[in-house]
């Protein structure tokens, strides 16, 4: 058996031990498993049929044939609750499943897609939400009759807007989430990373909404049932209670046991939903994703100009420009017709200062632009095909084999849902179609590759478990999975103390190396670009001012902007004066 089949297993088996370890988790449990379990087995169980009556026997106590006594018909009290629990239970399941497959698939579109389904769908719930429950369901029963389980179809319609505003606003909020551009960028599908790693996210909430909307349809339905609305000829919780309430003077005991099976019901339905959210988000302090990262969309088109030089055939931008779009309809241009070439086995820095359009350029090579940001013209060659504009389902196939991505900020690019070990597994199962031990396998190899001790025990563990330069090691092996030809490096060292930065610049110099990897790494620091570029192409203000070999541009910088960089590193800057503790200063003074 696989790392990863292993640890899906044992996640699973401690999410089961946390929650029977949960003393209001184990007891709802236990409680509804025996009601469901009575309920099911009501022809075993019951003394005799719901509707079998003997008036002789009206309002007769308890006894060893009828251990709840007799109603005021004459009939078992504790059939009526099995058989009754059948079409209370089974009416709030019906209510949930229609309320879940209704609102849930539109809810993780709407927010994971957004656009004109968002507004036409959030238009459509906020009316459905304004709607009067109650009064709806009456104006149904008279118009298709007072069978309960066409009660629950329509309270299912009526409840599905919660389910879908509810995920849609945390998915909205998830979609921007570095480590979701980071599976976007490795060659997921969009399927599979709503289903990995959005969905994940929704599933505490979605189960606490479950518990309350199957509380809600049983209280709505008993409700009905009180007041007369319901067939009187089905055997329900409500009803029960309905007719006993019209006997309250004569035997006040008929009240007590259908309003117990509801109370205990629907108490445990919510104890229950609590307990298992916990149990599922309790993965030993795993933080919840809470820092929203830039968002993605779709390239815009854009006409190939060719220069006069020989295209790069690995990467080659012409005449590059993005913008965004303002409120009033204009666009703002943030990178201005760059020209910039990574030939294979090259690594070129993409320097400047912070806003100078570096990632803006690089998200637009990878099609993951934030959302308002489009290519507004020019050209953008990988591996000789054309990819500005590019659909978003092309753009995803050169990702992950073709080029990768290793981001800044390691930590918010991994998911703390899982562990190291299922999220570089997942992307070489999807795009290169290997098998979860051949993946595991794999994986394990590239922790070995990028020098991470222990690969074994840290494939594992969860980000928060690992170090900061252990979780760019773990980014960069993700971007190595699947062989790609171009690596985008974007400030890759940005966080690291400085031994990390040295080791993390020589891995990619000995995988450059080794594999022949074109690389393009953004970044504001001189120091790496002298260490590890061949070539450096220098951005101001969304413009390449200088480009040229690494040597010839730190050596003799043409470009005022350059030569202002090199002045602001401090290495021949001459020393401070020398350290002196505050007393003696104070005395000198």
């Amino acid at each position: 058996m696989s790392e990863g089949v292993q640890g899906a297993a044992a996640r699973r088996r401690g999410a089961f031990r946390r929650l029977l370890r949960n003393p209001l988790g184990a007891a709802s449990l236990l409680l509804l498993a025996l009601l469901v379990l009575a309920v099911a087995l009501a022809p075993v169980l019951a003394p005799q049929g719901p509707q079998t009556a003997s008036l002789g026997d009206a309002f007769a106590g308890a006894s060893g044939a009828h251990p709840l006594g007799m109603d005021s018909a004459g009939r078992d009290i504790l059939s009526r609750i099995l058989y009754g629990g059948r079409n209370t239970l089974g009416g709030a399941v019906l209510s949930v499943a229609i309320a879940l497959l209704l609102g849930v698939p539109s809810g993780l579109f709407a927010g994971y897609y957004a656009g004109k389904f968002d507004s036409a769908a959030t238009w459509v719930a906020n009316l459905v939400m304004a709607l009067p429950a109650m009064v709806v369901l009456l104006a149904s029963r008279a118009i298709l009759g007072s069978n309960p389980w066409i009660l629950m179809i329509v309270l299912g319609f009526l409840v599905a807007p919660q389910f879908f505003r509810m995920v849609r606003g945390i998915v909205a909020d998830v979609r921007g989430e570095a480590y979701v551009d980071a599976a976007r960028v490795s060659g997921l599908s969009d399927v599979r990373i709503v289903a990995r790693h959005v969905l994940i996210v929704v599933r505490g909430p979605v189960i606490i909404q479950v518990a309350l909307v199957a509380g809600l349809a049983i209280g709505l339905q008993a409700g009905l049932e009180f007041l007369g609305v319901g067939g009187g000829a089905t055997a329900t919780w409500g009803a029960m209670l309905n007719e006993a309430f019209q006997n309250i003077q004569r035997a006040p005991i008929l009240m007590l046991w259908p309003g117990l099976a509801l109370g205990a019901t629907s108490g445990a339905l919510v104890l229950l939903a609590t307990a298992l959210r916990d149990a599922l988000e309790d993965r030993a302090g795993t933080p919840a994703a809470a820092r929203p990262a830039e968002r993605r969309a779709a390239a815009g088109v854009g006409d190939a100009e060719g220069a006069g030089e020989k295209r790069a055939e690995l990467l080659s931008i012409r005449g590059l420009a993005v913008a965004y779009a303002r409120p009033d309809g204009t666009d703002a241009e943030v990178v201005h017709g760059i020209d910039l070439d990574v030939r294979p086995g090259e690594i070129v820095g993409l320097v400047g200062e912070s806003g100078s359009g570096k990632t803006q350029t690089a998200f637009s090579v990878l099609g993951i632009l934030p959302d308002g940001g489009r290519v507004s013209r020019g050209s953008i060659i990988v591996a000789g095909q054309e990819v500005a504009g590019l659909p978003e389902r092309q753009h995803r196939r050169l990702r992950g084999r073709t080029v990768a991505y290793v981001p800044q900020e390691p930590m918010s690019n991994l998911d703390p849902a899982f562990t190291i070990g299922s999220q570089l597994v997942e992307p070489m199962r999807h795009v290169m179609g290997l098998s979860r031990a051949q993946a595991a396998e794999q994986a394990l190899e590239l922790l070995r590759m990028v020098e991470i001790p222990e690969p074994e025990q840290v494939l594992r563990r969860f980000p928060h478990q690992i170090s900061g330069g252990m979780a760019q090691r773990v980014l960069i092996a993700g971007a190595m999975s699947c062989d790609p030809e171009l690596l985008i490096a974007d400030e890759p060292t940005t966080a690291l103390d400085v031994r990390v930065q040295a080791d993390v610049l020589d891995l990619l110099r000995r995988l450059q190396a080794e594999r022949g990897l074109g690389v393009l790494l953004v970044t504001h620091n001189l120091g790496v670009v002298a260490d590890l570029c061949d070539r450096v192409a220098v951005m101001n203000e969304g413009r390449i001012v200088e480009t040229g070999a690494t040597d010839r541009v730190l050596r003799d910088p043409q470009d005022p902007y350059t030569r202002r960089l090199l002045d602001a590193v401090l290495d021949d800057a001459p020393p401070r004066a020398p350290w002196r503790p505050v007393e003696a200063r104070s005395e000198t003074a």
